[in-house]
């Protein structure tokens, strides 16, 4: 969980800060610490001054394996056992650990080598490769922008079950109807109906614009 975290924060912010971690693993900052001292030692992640934390060259490799075993986890929830959207990522924390690298290879097979997750993270392929996204978090956008929403990256159970009944999933089409000054909500269009989102959820959601 900590060097998935430490990668999505980075690729959010360029590097991962100990109050952030500890926010989104719901951990106190002084366990983070900790364990962050034991994750350098084993040199999976290198520390910036003023900055935070980067995964290194073998902790972002073991990163992604976890997350290939995860997303891969995701999809056969969702393909082949007909798991909610929302409850699938929840569930492959659980199977992540379990299934063995041979495993995923197999289940990536039997799916025919799905490109995302059903979240629309992209799965590494077994040399630990993701294939490049022009997606940017929709909080960018700026007002009468369209753009069609790409992944998740957040993929919390609550956040995920708002997006459902938003209808905001991967491939479907948003319009920025209105976004408020002084990083106030934005208003966003989707599917004929307009719903406010706050800039920390829109921060969270990647869209490729059109």
């Amino acid at each position: 969980m900590y060097l998935k975290t430490i990668y999505n924060l980075e690729v959010k912010n360029g590097a991962a800060r100990t109050g952030d971690i500890a926010k989104i693993l719901n951990i106190t900052p002084g366990s983070v610490t900790n364990t962050l001292e034991v994750l350098e030692g084993k040199d999976l992640v290198a520390r910036e001054p003023y900055k935070g934390v980067k995964l290194t060259e073998q902790g972002r490799k073991l990163a992604m394996a976890v997350f290939r075993r995860h997303r891969l986890a995701e999809r056969m929830l969702t393909d082949l056992l007909q798991v909610g959207w929302a409850e699938s990522h929840d569930e492959a924390c659980k199977l992540e650990h379990a299934v063995s690298d041979q495993l995923a290879g197999t289940i990536d097979k039997k799916l025919g080598n799905p490109a995302t997750c059903p979240h629309g993270n992209p799965i590494p392929d077994e040399k630990g490769h993701v294939a490049p996204t022009k997606s940017v978090a929709l909080s960018n956008l700026e007002n009468g922008q369209f753009a069609v929403v790409s992944h998740v990256p957040d993929e919390s159970t609550d956040l995920l079950r708002y997006l459902a009944s938003l209808g905001m999933f991967p491939g479907v089409k948003v319009e920025v109807e209105e976004k408020a000054p002084f990083k106030g909500p934005m208003m966003v269009k989707v599917g004929g109906n307009s719903y406010p989102l706050s800039l920390d959820v829109a921060s969270g959601i990647y869209v490729a614009k059109e």
